[in-house]
């Protein structure tokens, strides 16, 4: 027997176990569909590449549909297969009235004795390897041989599908402008079969900057830009529970720099709460959707309304439409994908070439169609140079400022926010202040903000724990209005 073979009967025997918690409620009826089902128009694609991860390629393509239409790519949870997640999650009806193809990849009992996606399997969610590097030639192949727009390709998914969206998201910025998890768990968390279970039910506690850093590690090198990220989460889901969709929140607001207090909040339908991370151009970067009282499915809203979509099934839920509400934060009925259109791209190589006491000064390169560019400092605009420089003044000394650049069209449109730089000006340093406290009177006293039931130090952004009087920390304030924790000793020199 092949190596790469037995390797693939142990995963798929060791896996039964611990992904039972994941797939043990998911519906028999799911499970017996056929798995080469072709439903109305969805057709088997085969030859799309070397297929490492040894998925199944199902696509549907509206007629008519004109080149450079985007692309959506929509993965399957356990024990589901393509033509259930095709009939039921509403993704063909806003394919015809939008325009634009649908890829569903299917993984079998062949590779996991559940069919589920290898989320937790760095042999199959990391760049280059396995499922993940399936997906993405069958992104390529849709870009050949439908016209697909390279620049508006978007992955969804629920649960493990979900689990694999984030894992896409990291590995491949570079070939997804969005992503919807659905009941799904943050990027690269589990990256043994073992510790699977435990992030479904409580992934790990760790802070906005160290889940950022598991999607900086899945691309190397890579500065942005980065993926637009929806995340849907029923407030009963007990198969993968609602820390997941904190933790997505804090993994990607980590990612645009933008911190974890919500923009803005509103209400929609199927007692839905929506809340909005604008990045420093003020466009939605991230969006966070809880579903009260709904458990472990997709959201959909059977009907024939404008805001309606998909069958009311297995593990996709009447609550609501949340293919038409991904759809159009990516933009997809023709708005501007988290209100910024057809943007100008990031001005690269943004880089702080000088600082005084008093003053920061920045270039970057140019971009082609800018009119003029936007200085956000600390997430507030500032500036608007036609220049690719610019000198930042009036600072207090020894304090560090946050930097990200927007190049701007003729009309004004802001383009995609580059990479975030920091500089920090020279001179005469404050010294630490230290404050030791319950997480309650931090939050009281300005020193730190809650988010989620959970508190974090304003500046640093570390996750404290839980919002009560019960929990104490440390907390060392420097420069003025930044604090991080200092349990382990705080000095003030």
């Amino acid at each position: 027997m092949r190596p790469s073979i037995l390797r693939r009967l142990l995963r798929r025997v060791a896996s039964t176990a611990v992904l039972g918690l994941l797939a043990a409620t998911l519906s028999t009826t799911a499970a017996a569909q056929p798995a080469a089902a072709a439903a109305g128009g969805l057709q088997q694609v085969t030859g799309f590449g070397s297929n490492p991860g040894n998925l199944q390629m199902y696509a549907y393509t509206p007629a008519g549909l004109p080149a450079n239409a985007p692309l959506v790519v929509a993965l399957h949870g356990c024990t589901q297969t393509a033509s259930a997640y095709y009939t039921n999650s509403g993704w063909p009806k806003f394919a015809d009235e939008w325009g634009f193809s649908v890829v569903f990849p299917q993984t079998t009992s062949a590779n996991n004795s559940l069919s589920c996606f290898g989320w937790f399997d760095p042999a199959e969610d990391t760049r280059g390897k396995g499922e993940a590097a399936s997906i993405v030639q069958m992104v390529e192949y849709a870009k050949q041989q439908y016209g697909s727009d390279g620049r508006r390709v978007y992955v969804t998914g629920l649960s493990a599908g979900g689990g694999m969206t984030a894992d896409l998201l990291a590995a491949y910025p570079d070939v997804f402008a969005g992503g919807s998890v659905a009941s799904g768990l943050p990027a690269q968390c589990a990256t043994s079969q073992a510790a699977a279970s435990g992030c479904q039910t409580g992934p790990q506690k760790l802070t906005p900057a160290q889940w950022g850093d598991k999607v900086r590690g899945a691309h190397p090198g890579y500065t942005g830009p980065w993926p637009r990220v929806a995340i849907w989460q029923g407030t009963s889901d007990y198969t993968v529970y609602p820390a997941n969709a904190t933790a997505l929140r804090d993994q990607w607001t980590d990612v645009w720099g933008i911190g974890q207090t919500p923009s803005s909040t509103g209400t929609l339908p199927g007692n839905t709460t929506r809340s909005v991370y604008n990045d420093a151009s003020g466009n939605p970067a991230v969006e966070t959707y809880s579903v009260s009282g709904m458990g472990h499915g997709l959201p959909v809203s059977p009907g024939t309304g404008a805001q309606q979509c998909g069958t009311a099934a297995a593990y996709f839920l009447n609550t609501i439409c949340s293919t038409y509400y991904t759809g159009v934060f990516w933009g997809l009925d023709g708005g501007t994908p988290g209100g910024g259109g057809d943007q100008l791209p990031a001005p690269a190589g943004v880089t702080v070439t000088g600082t005084t006491d008093t003053t920061a000064t920045l270039s970057w390169k140019p971009v082609e169609g800018a009119a003029s560019y936007a200085v956000h400092r600390n997430g507030t605009k500032i500036a608007s140079p036609t220049a690719t420089t610019y000198t930042d003044s009036g600072l207090t000394a020894g304090t560090a400022y946050r930097y990200t650049v927007t190049a701007l069209d003729g009309s004004g449109t802001a383009g995609t926010a580059s990479a975030q730089v920091t500089a920090t000006t020279t001179g005469g340093s404050t010294p630490a202040t230290c404050y030791s406290a319950t997480n309650y009177a931090h939050v009281t006293a300005g020193r730190a903000h809650m988010s989620g039931g959970y508190v974090y130090a304003n500046g640093s952004n570390q996750n404290m724990g839980l919002y009560n009087v019960f929990v104490t920390h440390t907390l060392k304030e420097s420069p003025a209005g930044y604090f991080v924790i200092a349990d382990s000793g705080c000095t003030t020199g």
